[in-house]
């Protein structure tokens, strides 16, 4: 069993803030949160920013380089992403990424249910 909860979408107006939450809970082995990932409608679901489960390292989107912050509290097996600079073309549905191991030691990728973003000009 998987359990994925995220939290702190919302909406809010251009040049605005907001800051996203993924916790991941579960049986399983190995159970990592790793980024954050969006889809806007009639698009397909693209990375917005990861972060290793092994070290501090990054990577993000050139759209939201400068402005998007992504960081792991281990203890709690959270990974936030902090959103500055909100513009109309951030509004997606974000959702949350998770690894696991399986019960035969298989990598395994597991979702969110995903939280809304909406940024009005």
């Amino acid at each position: 069993q998987v359990q994925v909860v995220e939290s702190g979408g919302g909406s809010v107006q251009a040049g605005g803030s907001l800051r996203l939450s993924c916790v991941a809970s579960g049986s399983v082995a190995g159970i990592k949160p790793t980024g954050w990932y969006r889809q806007a409608p009639g698009k397909t679901r693209e990375l917005v920013a990861a972060i290793s489960t092994m070290n501090a390292n990054t990577r993000y989107a050139d759209s939201v380089k400068g402005r998007f912050t992504i960081s792991r509290d281990n203890a709690k097996n959270t990974v936030h992403l902090q959103m500055n600079s909100l513009k109309p073309e951030d509004t997606a549905v974000y959702y949350c990424r998770v690894v696991y191991n399986d019960y035969r030691g298989q990598f395994q990728e597991f979702w969110g249910q995903g939280t809304q973003v909406t940024v009005s000009s």
